[in-house]
């Protein structure tokens, strides 16, 4: 197992991660690698996910009712007033 070491951790920090992991029941240590894998994790599926979404929302193409401006057409018109 690798081994992390991490310096000049400030305080108040380090303070709030120790209480966190009494709360928890975890080691300080453990702690950290569970706060770690939770925020590396969330960030991989809020990636997947928008990606999904931009891909969804590029396949939802529709058509305007007859008689309604393009949002192009009401920019214009609202920059020539």
């Amino acid at each position: 197992m690798s081994l992390l070491q991490v310096r000049d951790c400030p305080a108040d920090l380090y303070a709030e991660l120790a209480d966190c992991a009494k709360r928890e029941n975890r080691s300080i240590s453990q702690q950290t690698i569970y706060i770690l894998k939770t925020v590396l994790g969330s960030q991989d599926r809020n990636k997947a996910r928008r990606r999904r979404v931009l891909g969804e929302l590029a396949d939802n193409s529709f058509a305007l009712p007859d008689g309604v401006s393009t949002p192009e057409e009401l920019i214009r018109e609202d920059r020539e007033r």
